[in-house]
């Protein structure tokens, strides 16, 4: 199904082409290239803005995700019994707050496909409200970006805390 990629701000460049083949080869790599899924980039103050009404915290961060089907336990798959049930959900990119926090030897542009494959994790159920979710989830995704590392030479690793 679709994937959709929208920049809602213009503070930082936003290469969507390149973002948009490595999260499809993540859809692949997880097995849910049959669902919709938004990805919306926006700046530090829509982020701010979001993460204050949705999480009541008042501050600007990397990554916020808004499942579809919200009661899925870690790694579970949806199942849809309608063809609207086909969804993921959306992930928000604070860009601006990613740029920032990029070390000098990092790549924004693989930076940002790191947090959208944590966004994706989050929503197929994975947290990281324990230590365990915590290490649970990052196995996660150090396997899908390995895997993607296979498949497209890059060398990418999980969010740490």
């Amino acid at each position: 199904m679709s994937l959709v990629i929208r920049n809602l701000q213009r503070v930082i460049p936003i290469r969507r082409a390149p973002l948009r083949s490595k999260i499809e080869i993540v859809r692949r790599i997880l097995g849910v290239q049959k669902f919709d899924l938004g990805i919306i980039c926006v700046d530090n103050k829509n982020i701010q803005h979001i993460n204050r009404i949705y999480r009541g915290r008042n501050v600007p961060t990397d990554v916020l995700s808004f499942p579809f089907h919200e009661h899925l336990k870690a790694g579970e798959f949806p199942l849809p019994e309608f063809p609207d049930d086909y969804n993921l959900g959306d992930i928000f990119l604070g860009v601006e707050y990613i740029f920032h926090q990029c070390k000098e030897d990092e790549d924004y542009n693989d930076v940002l496909t790191v947090t959208a494959t944590h966004g994706l994790c989050h929503l197929l159920g994975f947290t990281h409200s324990t230590e365990a979710e915590w290490q649970q989830m990052f196995q996660k995704e150090k396997a899908v970006l390995d895997e993607l590392g296979r498949r497209t030479g890059t060398r990418l690793q999980p969010l740490t805390r």
